[in-house]
């Protein structure tokens, strides 16, 4: 038999089959750990975006941490490698408790510490510490079954470490937020990662380990499996025991929506006053109590004039719809809110259906669940009167909300004569921000009037009334206005005079998508508070 006829059965000799299976066990064990490292890193992004509101900044500070740290990782895995196998289990049951757990522990850091930010930096350079341990690692062990030139080793890790990415960035997502959540994912995938690591060194690399090597990983194991197990076990009841922690009353609904966390909280003071309250990510949207004074000043000011159509961007709650429903004359009112979850709170929940005296059950209502500019690109109608009742431009996701191309936008959908009402936060708390709003809206040619009013629960908020033409508006209430608790004529008067340090601040700069200046402006004046 000549040496080419010998090979073909070499190569499918017993020993050449077991080092396929042992390298495609490597490979789907890199797979699964690169999955399991992007989901924590995700994780740890959604969260800050959640809890915090800075979804760049938070990106920036954990990717940015993770990636040095897995170039850390990777120089302190070489003293390792003579013992590459004991030590890749090592690394994966600690990563696989640490990334487990992250979660959980950087939420409870933020409900009852208050040292998120630092819980945070530590979190992302731990685990990206011990992620950048594991490619050196893999690569020996890959090694180690068959030699093999080093730019085809790394070629073979890199593609099963890239698809992992992908598998494991698609899955957060669309897989285990919507089935799991952010704590109980994380501490799936947790499972799964000790799984991956542990099964690939106890099967293929079992006689490099000694015995007692052995029982000690077994033992580890069951310890980390435990404490995950636990953990996944306790999940429901920590985040309602740290969710409430949060708030000073008692939450009586909460959900996360692909969005955002909707919490609706309910006190009763000594004298029998309910105080409904509704938070998204945290930030206060309405108390009960004096909700009227907010909703009376953003609609009645511009409903003088035409308003057969109306349309009301945000305000998913119903209560300036419940204003601008009092007006019989108003034909139809088209409100577009982001998430459908707000929406059917605002219909079915009796504490805030009641506020909003059923509004979306009028038939003059049309609520749309939709990015409101996304929305208004595709909007052909054209409308009387547009009341922009946004969260405040405290991130990157709301800041767009607050750009000259958003207004150019609700410009567009008014009629020759329509009026424009933006909520644009606090004149006393904020003034860059709320000044930076009618600077934005001037840079379009649009006349403004701002005017603020008192409202307990926030303090100090201003508005901005919005028309074509060169002469500014002046709020008035109709002469058919209904009666209002907050609001006559002299007091609206009043609301139009600023005190001198409150005064229009000259020279700021409009926001654009490209460049948000009123979201530095924002963060930078709402820390002093």
């Amino acid at each position: 038999m000549t040496t080419t006829e010998a090979a073909p059965a070499q190569e499918d000799s017993p020993p050449a089959r077991r080092n396929r299976a042992a390298r495609f066990a490597v490979l789907v064990a890199v797979f699964v750990c690169a999955a399991c490292g992007l989901v924590y890193e995700l994780a740890l992004v959604a969260l800050g975006s959640y809890l915090i509101g800075d979804t760049i900044g938070q990106a920036s500070i954990v990717l940015s941490l993770m990636v040095f740290a897995m170039g850390v990782g990777a120089l302190a895995a070489k003293p390792l490698q003579p013992w590459a196998a004991a030590s890749f289990a090592g690394i994966e049951l600690l990563l696989a408790l640490l990334g487990g757990l992250s979660v959980l522990g950087l939420y409870a850091a933020f409900a009852w510490l208050s040292l998120y930010l630092p819980a945070l930096i530590a979190t992302a350079l731990v685990l990206g510490l011990l992620i950048g341990a594991e490619i050196p690692l893999l690569m020996v062990l890959l090694q180690r079954i068959r030699s093999q030139d080093a730019g085809s080793a790394v070629a073979d890790l890199f593609a099963a470490d890239y698809v992992g990415g992908l598998v494991g960035g698609l899955a957060f997502p669309f897989l285990l937020l919507p089935l799991f959540g952010q704590v109980q994912g994380a501490l799936l995938v947790g499972m799964v990662n000790a799984a991956a690591g542990l099964g690939l060194v106890l099967t293929v690399f079992r006689r490099e380990l000694s015995k007692r090597a052995r029982l000690l990983l077994i033992g580890a194991s069951a310890l980390v499996a435990g404490l995950l197990l636990g953990a996944y076990a306790y999940a429901d009841d920590f985040e309602v025991t740290a969710r409430q922690a949060l708030y000073s009353a008692p939450v009586v609904h909460a959900e996360r929506t692909p969005y955002q966390d909707v919490v609706l909280t309910e006190s009763a003071s000594l004298s029998g006053v309910r105080d409904t309250r509704l938070f998204l990510n945290g930030d206060l949207q309405f108390s009960s109590i004096d909700e009227y004074r907010y909703h009376e000043a953003l609609v009645h000011p511009a409903m003088s004039g035409p308003r057969g159509r109306v349309l009301v961007l945000g305000g998913g709650d119903g209560l300036a719809l419940r204003e601008v429903l009092r007006y019989p004359d108003v034909r139809e009112v088209t409100l577009v809110d982001l998430d459908p979850a707000v929406l059917e709170l605002a219909r079915s929940d009796e504490r805030v259906s009641s506020l909003n005296r059923d509004a979306f059950r009028d038939p003059r209502v049309r609520a749309i669940p939709a990015d409101a500019f996304s929305w208004l690109r595709e909007n052909r109608d054209r409308y009387d009167v547009v009341f922009v009742d946004m969260p405040d431009a405290d991130s990157t996701a709301t800041a767009k909300l607050y750009s000259a191309e958003f207004y150019g936008l609700v410009d567009h959908a008014m009629t020759d004569r329509g009026r424009m009402v933006v909520q644009a936060g606090s004149p006393y708390f904020a003034p860059k921000a709320y000044w930076c709003v009618e600077a934005t809206l001037r840079s379009l040619g649009l006349a403004t009037t701002p005017y603020e009013v008192s409202v307990p629960a926030f303090g100090e908020w201003g508005f901005h009334l919005v028309t074509r033409g060169s002469a500014a508006p002046e709020p008035r209430l109709p002469d058919d206005a209904p009666p209002l608790r907050s609001l006559d004529a002299a007091t609206l008067r009043a609301a139009q005079a600023f005190p001198p340090d409150r005064a229009r601040l000259p020279d700021l700069q409009p926001s654009t998508l490209m460049h948000p200046t009123i979201l530095d402006y924002a963060q930078g004046e709402w820390t002093n508070y």
